[in-house]
């Protein structure tokens, strides 16, 4: 089976267990929003009993592919409450980032269960667990401004109560105009952010030109879109960076 990138590819490993054999297409490292698709990649995805991916323009070289799969294709963002994209940018129709919400994430969980006909049991749990260690750890913090470097937690924000301020839209990519930064800008002094978040996955730059702007420090907030290389041999998954997004969260936003 194809999954289109880490998320998807983690929860079908999971469920699935060692008797399926499970494709990432989105090497470890590299952003999955730019992915582009090798001829022996599509046939993969061709070929494969099961493909699971995002629709929405998340990546348009995969839904170009789906399109000719034989096999079984699960577009898991089908039937979610989505959030709209600002402007349908860059191809977007719809914010695609449900894996970081947790009980989103456990309704993924359970079509790609559905799909594999296997049970989702376990991974349910552990997300229904991290869900509740999220509403403990953000129900007293001083702060609920997360000034990040793209859109990509409008889903955790809202499902925690907390208000995203992004430098960028959903596209990592996007390059703000100078009125858009000075708007963010603008907005962080008045939450008085501590912190400006950045990702693994992409340059600081800009985080670095606002937080230095405002004064305030610069901290990592994984979107998990894919591991890095490093994170991959320490041996991380979805879980535990998502725990290490909390604790970076509880400290940025002083919570008790």
């Amino acid at each position: 089976m194809v999954a289109a990138f880490y998320p998807l590819a983690y929860a079908a490993e999971r469920i699935g267990g060692p008797s399926f054999n499970v494709k990432n297409l989105t090497p470890p490292g590299s952003e999955p929003h730019d992915l582009e698709l090798t001829p022996q990649e599509v046939a993969a995805i061709q070929d494969a009993s099961v493909v699971l991916y995002l629709s929405h323009g998340f990546q348009p070289a995969v839904s170009k592919a789906v399109a000719q799969a034989r096999g079984k294709k699960v577009d898991i963002l089908a039937g979610l409450p989505l959030r709209a994209a600002d402007g349908a940018e860059a191809g977007l129709t719809a914010d695609p980032h449900v894996w970081l919400d947790p009980i989103l994430f456990a309704r993924v969980a359970a079509r790609i269960g559905a799909a594999l006909g296997r049970p989702d049991t376990a991974l349910v749990a552990d997300l229904k667990k991290l869900d509740s260690e999220y509403r403990q750890g953000l129900s007293d913090c001083k702060r609920h401004e997360i000034v990040t470097s793209h859109a990509a937690f409008g889903y955790l924000a809202a499902r925690y109560g907390l208000e995203q301020v992004s430098i960028t839209g959903l596209s990592p990519e996007a390059e703000p105009t100078p009125q858009q930064l000075a708007h963010v800008i603008q907005i962080v002094r008045q939450t008085h952010a501590t912190t400006v978040f950045f990702e693994t996955l992409l340059s600081p730059r800009l985080a670095d030109t606002v937080a230095s702007e405002v004064g305030a420090r610069t901290a990592v907030l994984d979107p998990i879109e894919g591991l890095t290389p490093a994170e991959q041999n320490r041996g991380d998954t979805y879980l535990t960076l998502m725990r290490q997004n909390l604790a970076t969260l509880r400290k940025a936003l002083a919570c008790r």
